[in-house]
């Protein structure tokens, strides 16, 4: 069955993570993506990390769907074939740094000319305008500008820290696949295309601003150092691992106090409410981790369950691919790759009733698809040929 998006043609300038993952996002749910690569220079991400036969995990796990062309974006005959593919697609995507598409040729006014209607997407990593648009930018950097790193330090006073994995990346990536998504329903409401510009700073600092930007919320009455989080998180030690245990409504911590032993805790005036329990977190925490520690981490999770106490196992990244729930949800899949051979990956986590997305194809070789895009767009045998003895594709 096809996706929601069946019918929908993207042209696809991105590489490494951010733009990559949000066309992957709307090629699972149906578009046809086109991955537009340099002949000498393909997307960094297909040597990076891990991989089999010429395809890194990460490649394969942000360009499936998708089909792979090459194309020197530097000749005049590689920017006219560009233009001459954006006249049959919806939108144009590309994540370069600010000013490189206008040095190509390809920026919105040249893309626009030929396909008026078309939406024009820009990803930066900080904006398009400002002291430090112009600059590099990598997943290190966003968090370290945005706060993210202080957050998660847990204080203004701590060590800042990375969150070990790419936030600001794949969160533009979502980020931008929603905002494509809406461009299209607004162009099918009106017939008229636009420009989307999402940038990885802005992403991450609306992503904050719901939860950890309480302090700055309030014009004029700003938190000048943010206070010390608790001194763990909710990760406690038993006997025999970790566990996570989240008790935040009232019943709950009743539930939560009983089922460890200590009812006396449900009395006491610093556990009253859950504004008392946040403001006494460091007390609550260290009396929580005690009584932990005389129980199995399995024998816990029986006992907290049954209390009806929210808890989870901490699993290891090879644990979760096997555990019960995970296999229920059949978020994970298996497929064969014609290069790397047999992967597994999620589906796309979005089910939707009527539209059932799909793993169509794995993700292309470098350039795989050349020659079926461009007849597609009208090309001739002759020309394609002409083309390759150009050095225009390959």
């Amino acid at each position: 069955m096809a996706g929601p998006l069946h019918g929908i043609r993207i042209l696809d300038l991105t590489s490494v993570i951010s733009g990559p993952y949000a066309t992957m996002v709307l090629a699972d749910q149906g578009a046809d993506v086109i991955k537009v690569e340099a002949i000498g220079a393909p997307d960094h991400a297909r040597g990076a990390g891990h991989g089999e036969h010429h395809f890194s995990a990460t490649f394969l796990n942000n360009n499936r769907n998708k089909r792979g062309m090459t194309l020197d974006l530097k000749s005049e005959s590689g920017r006219q074939i560009l233009l001459d593919l954006a006249k049959g697609c919806d939108v144009f995507i590309q994540n370069f740094r600010p000013g490189v598409v206008e040095r190509l040729g390809v920026d919105e006014d040249a893309v626009r000319a030929v396909s008026p209607s078309i939406i024009y997407v820009s990803i930066s990593g900080l904006g398009e305008k400002g002291p430090w648009s112009h600059k590099p930018v990598y997943d290190p950097i966003v968090q370290a500008l945005s706060g993210l790193t202080t957050v998660q330090a847990g204080s203004d006073e701590a060590r800042p820290r990375l969150i070990r994995t790419i936030v600001p990346d794949k969160l533009t990536g979502i980020t931008t696949a929603q905002a494509v998504s809406s461009a299209l329903v607004h162009r099918e409401r009106t017939g008229e295309g636009q420009h989307v510009r999402v940038s990885m700073l802005d992403s991450v600092l609306s992503f904050l601003w719901s939860s950890d930007m309480g302090g700055q919320t309030f014009v004029g009455r700003e938190v000048s150092t943010q206070r010390a989080a608790t001194f763990i998180d909710l990760i406690y030690e038993t006997r025999s691992g970790y566990i996570s245990v989240s008790a935040m409504a009232d019943k709950q911590w009743h539930a939560l106090a009983d089922a460890v032993g200590h009812p006396e805790w449900k009395e006491d005036e610093r556990f009253r409410n859950p504004s008392l329990r946040d403001l006494n977190a460091d007390e609550r925490l260290k009396m929580t981790q005690q009584a932990l520690l005389s129980k199995t981490a399995e024998e816990w999770l029986e006992i907290l369950d049954d209390a009806g106490v929210p808890c989870a196992p901490v699993l290891k990244r090879k644990d979760v691919i096997g555990h019960p729930q995970v296999l229920a949800s059949e978020i994970i899949v298996e497929t064969d790759h014609p290069a790397a051979g047999r992967i597994r990956q999620t589906r796309t986590p979005a089910r939707f009733s009527k539209t059932s997305p799909e793993i169509r194809r794995g993700a292309p070789k470098h350039g795989e698809h050349t020659d079926e895009v461009l007849a597609e767009a009208g090309y001739t045998a002759e020309d394609i040929a002409r083309f390759k003895d150009m050095g225009v594709i390959r």
